[in-house]
């Protein structure tokens, strides 16, 4: 399947390699695993933070195993999304030596992420307050289900149970059905982004005071922001928010319309937006200025007839009729496209959402790069999802200081995995 896309997605550019990072000297020790908390540390490694990855032996995260998986690369695409950038080392943790070499890594780092059930990282003696002692200044973000404290600090959570219990399935799909979920993992993301956004503020915060904090972000909290202004809608009106398809319920006309070729989104904000709807793309100066659709409630409240009216317009002429008439006057549209069309399409090329980056064993790999464009300290150039393990010699090495002995230890105990012996030592033999 690679193979056949190689023409499709340029190359990635480099950034200039004089150019500084954001997050150049801070480093990262990523216990997190699955989406939210993996998606957050591979943020602060694109902005130039050096994240290191903790995985168990062999197995590491679990997300390694969701599909579609590629052979050559021992693991999948969503772990390829959400993991670039970063450095794998395989420890047991289970183990008193593993445990041991963790804290040295920690005794190192400015920042610690972990996203384990409640009470998992206690029991491993890794919580904050015990961080804290092996490095007073740690900044320490746990990404959680619903919070670390409480009555359901028990509870586990994945993105779609925070989708339904938010509220948030309940104001998407048809009224006529049960509310639908996102396939996206936008709470997962979104859960991700506040997180990431959490430790760069402490990490400012560090700055003058030299004191680091704890750091919680749940998905739950996430998933009820991720409603959006639905919760003081409903505070307001004492209404639950209702399912409207793919129609607004604040603006109208804004909903699915169909060309002759193919159906696209108009989004009418305001009356301005309208007006330059009506008469300049579809020609009805005449509706543009009634009085019965002057302001939008009296629009929503005449919806049927205004669709039906554009409706029966669109129904006229293809979408890029369409589209080069609403662009020219200013309505904002688009058209109703698959992921594939996206990340094909004109706009995506143009911002090079997607390139081509190398890889050791398949040539290259896909990459989505982040929407963050810095004109200073443009984001590191990406480096694909490592294998379970890859850097464990090297960093161990590099950031500790180990030497063969010491590794050959570690590796007859079984604390890096299958007992083995560091890469120098078998090339000596």
């Amino acid at each position: 399947m690679l193979d056949q896309l190689e023409a499709e997605f340029p190359e990635h550019a480099p950034r200039p390699s004089d150019a500084p990072k954001a997050l150049d000297g801070i480093r990262v020790i990523d216990f997190s695993h699955f989406i939210a908390g993996p998606f957050a540390t591979m943020i602060l490694a694109d902005m130039g933070a050096e994240v290191i990855k903790i995985e168990a032996p062999e197995k590491g995260d679990d997300l390694r195993r969701y599909p579609p998986l590629h052979p050559d690369l021992g693991h999948g695409a969503p772990f390829l999304w959400t993991n670039r950038n970063k450095r794998s080392v395989a420890i047991d943790l289970k183990s008193a030596e593993g445990l041991k070499v963790v804290r040295e890594l920690i005794a190192t780092a400015d920042v610690v992420v972990e996203n384990f059930s409640t009470g998992v990282m206690k029991r491993l003696g890794l919580d904050y307050d015990n961080c804290r002692r092996i490095k007073p200044d740690i900044i320490y973000c746990s990404v959680s289900a619903y919070g670390r404290d409480g009555a359901f600090a028990d509870r586990l959570g994945f993105d779609p149970i925070a989708q339904v219990e938010s509220g948030f399935v309940s104001m998407n799909g048809y009224a006529d059905r049960e509310g639908v979920r996102a396939l996206s993992p936008v709470m997962d993301i979104s859960t991700a982004m506040m997180a990431s956004n959490a430790i760069l503020g402490a990490v400012v915060a560090r700055q003058p005071s030299g004191v680091g904090q704890a750091i919680e972000v749940s998905l739950f909290d996430t998933a009820v922001l991720m409603t959006g202004y639905a919760t003081l809608q409903h505070l307001f009106s004492g209404a639950d928010t209702q399912r409207h398809g793919n129609t607004s319920p604040d603006t109208c006309p804004s909903g699915v319309f169909q060309a002759q070729d193919r159906s696209f989104y108009i989004n009418c904000g305001n009356d301005k937006i309208f007006q330059r709807l009506m008469a300049q793309v579809i020609g009805r100066a005449d509706l543009a200025s009634a009085e019965i659709y002057a302001t939008g409630p009296e629009r929503i409240r005449r919806r049927d007839e205004l669709f039906a009216i554009l409706g029966e317009a669109f129904a006229q002429q293809p979408w890029s009729y369409w589209q080069s008439r609403m662009r020219a006057a200013g309505v904002p549209c688009g058209q109703v496209r698959s992921v594939g069309e996206a990340i094909r399409s004109p706009e995506a090329r143009e911002r090079a959402i997607v390139t081509r980056i190398p890889h050791p064993a398949v040539g290259w790999v896909p990459n989505v790069s982040l929407p963050i464009r810095y004109s200073e300290t443009p984001v590191a150039d990406p480096v694909v999802a490592p294998a379970v393990g890859q850097h464990t010699e090297e960093v161990l090495r590099e950031v500790l200081g180990y030497d063969d002995a010491r590794l050959a230890r570690l590796a007859e105990e079984g604390t890096l995995g299958a007992r083995r012996q560091p890469a120098s030592a078998d090339k000596q033999a």
